[in-house]
């Protein structure tokens, strides 16, 4: 599929809309896909980190 321009491109004969549209939401999608492990990946590594923090300040405080 060749175009004249890039105009052409963009407008695919009237479909343009419909099909960079279908494009823009599969790269969201799939930015989401990697996002998201990644995200929960460090909250949970921060939540551990603390947890330790947590026990650490428990183990060096003198039992009254």
């Amino acid at each position: 599929m060749q175009f004249e321009n890039f105009a052409a491109l963009w407008e695919m004969q009237g479909h343009g809309p419909y099909v960079w549209g279908a494009y823009a939401i599969a790269v969201v999608v799939m930015i989401a896909v990697v996002w998201a492990p990644l995200a929960r990946q460090r909250r949970f590594i921060s939540e551990q980190r603390q947890a330790a923090q947590r026990r650490h300040q428990r183990q060096q405080q003198p039992i009254a």
